[in-house]
């Protein structure tokens, strides 16, 4: 039995302490689910088998299975169950293979799946002491973003921050500042034309008063970015400029069985997970899409679109160097709308973003097979390959 994508939605991506500071999590999620749900009108919410949402956080509002909570919150009957997942900046990609895999195996005839993150409001946290009334000061740890009540027992190399990590990347595969920061000005003008141009437009729902994605900087170039002093070491690569930055958001998809009722956008042909080591995190996309592609039965050569979520400017060009080097045709085919270093990464809603974008530049473009990607912190990485259903499958 074959999984279908019939609908995607997302709200816009904030900026950290931006438009969406105010706004609750669970009620983002709550306005994705909606949204996505309001594109197959026909679709009687009753017959939704379950809902599998990401998040990547959960020490806040976020908490008591946000998942569940968007379902109450959203107006949903009671009776739809849901399940909150974490893997970490994958957990919506996550929750949509998982999805997937319901309606394949015949334990689900309609299934939502997506995510949501509030980076603005991670709240900081207290570890409880192992004894009672500690006489010495503790430390609140703020939960927005990387490590935090690290293990002893953790190798040291592994608990490197996300920015040294790619920063030896960058060292490894001899990634230039410059090559990085040409990519980052792409990745924000390629989002300001794609607004322009109307395609975000049936994707995103606005909240409050904000309609479009608030961090995409119109007009960025390699040199104004060139400006940027490093962000993780002396002398260094990476700057805030090219990487991407902290953002509040959701995103849905609303995938099903064969003949649920609307046209599916895509099928959904192919899923692949990798590790490696913690450090090495940026690369994993590459062998996680390698395995998706082989398991729909496809090579680089046919592959029309990719999105690739861009954690790194410097992790976002090494896997397209080596996915190149595999036979993907052209660079440009990757993240043609721009990417998260423009469009933000919300940890937790990012996977079903890219591939609710995936989906419709395969329907803009005509292109049959597409590949979304993303890599996770402490080694992994995801992938999904999606069919074009209108094209037939010559």
């Amino acid at each position: 039995m074959d999984s279908y994508l019939y609908a995607a939605a997302r709200t816009p991506f904030g900026r950290f302490g931006g438009a969406l500071a105010e706004h609750r999590p669970d009620d983002l999620a709550a306005t994705a689910l909606r949204a996505v749900l309001a594109k197959a009108p026909g679709v009687d919410p009753e017959r939704i088998a379950d809902v599998v949402w990401g998040c990547a956080n959960q020490a806040g509002e976020d908490n008591r299975n946000v998942g569940r909570m968007a379902v109450l919150l959203a107006g949903l009957p009671v009776s739809v169950p849901a399940t909150t997942v974490n893997r970490l900046c994958g957990s919506s990609m996550d929750a949509a293979m998982a999805a997937a895999r319901m309606v394949e195996t015949g334990d689900a005839e309609v299934v939502v799946a997506g995510g949501v993150e509030s980076m603005t409001r991670a709240p900081w946290v207290l570890p409880k002491p192992s004894r009672a009334f500690p006489a010495g000061n503790v430390t609140a740890v703020s939960t927005a973003l990387g490590w935090r009540l690290v293990n002893e027992r953790m190798p040291e190399e592994w608990t490197a921050s996300l920015g040294e990590c790619n920063e030896r990347l960058a060292e490894e595969f001899g990634v230039s500042r410059e090559r990085q920061d040409g990519f980052a000005a792409r990745s924000h003008n390629a989002a300001h034309a794609a607004w322009e141009a109307g395609f975000h437009d049936d994707l995103v729902v606005p909240v409050g008063d904000l309609t479009r994605d608030e961090g995409i900087r119109p007009g960025s170039s390699a040199e104004k970015l060139a400006a940027l002093k490093p962000s993780f070491r002396a002398g260094g690569t990476i700057t805030a400029g090219n990487a991407s930055p902290l953002n509040d958001g959701a995103a849905a998809l609303l995938i099903g069985g064969a003949g649920l009722g609307p046209d599916p956008l895509a099928r959904i042909a192919g899923r692949g997970a990798f590790a490696l080591a913690p450090q090495r995190f940026g690369y994993a996309p590459v062998e996680a899409a390698n395995r998706a592609l082989a398991r729909a039965g496809v090579t680089w050569d046919r592959v029309g679109a990719v999105e690739l979520n861009e954690a790194f400017a410097v992790q976002s060009l090494v896997c397209v160097d080596a996915w190149l080097g595999a036979g993907l045709a052209d660079a440009e085919l990757v993240n043609a709308k721009g990417g998260a270093i423009a469009i933000g990464h919300p940890l937790g809603a990012s996977g079903a973003r890219v591939i609710g974008t995936l989906a419709h530049r395969l329907r803009e473009s005509g292109e049959r097979w597409g590949v979304a990607a993303i890599c996770i912190g402490v080694g992994q990485g995801l992938a999904v390959v999606l069919e074009n259903t209108s094209t037939g499958r010559a």
